[in-house]
């Protein structure tokens, strides 16, 4: 493998997404710096050249994140699932506002080349997500702004303020929309967790033939994006000329019924679904319009939400089954 001169750093490198792009850019032959407020919970904290145990709220730690570093993918945030960002939200929107003020101000400083900036499927408006069967959201939609409650507008905000960066500075930068990123090695229970883990897990755990709890009554309904195809399309849009919002999902709407199913199916286990119609839910219907994300990348995502699914499963049932 070839290997390339710049040095990548990348914020939020304990996390999900953040140590599989680690990964994946290692693989590019990239120098990768890691940085995180706690050490990756299911890879090797090693597979970064150099890993940084920082806590980003503090503006003097990003300096330090940012020193010799040519590019910076910024991944860090406190964030969960919707029983997560639905209950607790002063605390994700003060956190995530000083992440990404200091690490813009910081970058700015330190002549950084390009910063990424993951945002979310989180800001589109409310009253375009009423109906399951939801026409698939387009990165003009974000405006009028209904977003979701604590998290939606502080990733919103956040992608203001990094646009102001540019205009302002020159900082340049590059935004993505995450849509329903999954897949192994991410958090799996503890409330934090997203539906295909958390679903994952109450089948694994189950018994056979047992039952599983699915929030709302299932007819809700999303996209699911495998994370192999996630960091791929974030490095694609990084290395792109693109400097507007842009949409990083699946266009495959499916229930989270069918969801579930797929998951009882990969598990052989005979499983009945229990309704809980008090959890949170979040919006009825959300799909993601590649339109853009193909036109600009000349790229979409390859790997089958079944295949994505299989292989999510299989490793939940792994750890937490031990």
């Amino acid at each position: 493998m070839e290997q390339k001169t710049e040095k990548i750093l990348v914020t939020g490198a304990g996390g999900f997404i953040g140590h599989h792009l680690v990964r994946y850019l290692k693989r590019k032959g990239y120098w990768v710096r890691g940085a995180d407020i706690k050490y990756p919970e299911f890879s090797p904290r090693d597979e970064a050249d150099e890993f940084l145990l920082l806590d980003l709220r503090d503006f003097r730690n990003c300096l330090e994140a940012v020193k010799g570093m040519d590019k910076v993918y910024q991944l860090a945030a406190d964030m969960g699932g919707i029983g997560f960002i639905t209950r607790v939200k002063a605390d994700v929107v003060r956190n995530n506002i000083l992440i990404n003020t200091n690490m813009a101000e910081a970058s700015m400083f330190a002549g950084i080349k390009r910063l990424f900036f993951s945002s979310s499927a989180c800001i589109y408006p409310a009253y375009k997500q009423r109906d399951p069967k939801v026409a698939p959201l387009k990165e003009s939609d974000a405006y009028p702004a209904e977003c979701e409650d604590g998290y939606g507008w502080e990733k919103l905000i956040s992608e203001r303020m990094y646009t102001n960066f540019y205009e302002d500075h020159g900082l340049d930068v590059r935004i993505a929309r995450y849509h329903n990123i999954f897949g192994p090695e991410g958090t799996y229970q503890g409330g934090r967790e997203k539906a295909p883990s958390a679903l994952s897990r109450k089948v694994a755990q189950a018994k056979n033939p047992g039952e599983i709890e699915i929030w709302g009554d299932g007819k809700q309904t999303r996209s699911f994006l495998y994370v192999d195809d996630c960091v791929e399309g974030s490095w694609r849009l990084v290395e792109s000329d693109f400097r507007e919002p842009l949409n990083i999902g699946s266009d495959r709407l499916v229930t989270i019924d069918e969801l579930a199913d797929m998951i009882i199916k990969t598990s052989g286990k005979g499983i009945v679904k229990r309704y809980n119609l008090s959890a949170p839910q979040g919006v009825r219907g959300r799909n993601s319009d590649n339109t853009l994300c193909k036109k600009i990348l000349g790229w979409e995502p390859k790997i089958p939400l079944e295949e994505g699914i299989e292989k999510t499963y299989k490793w939940v049932e792994k750890v937490a089954c031990q």
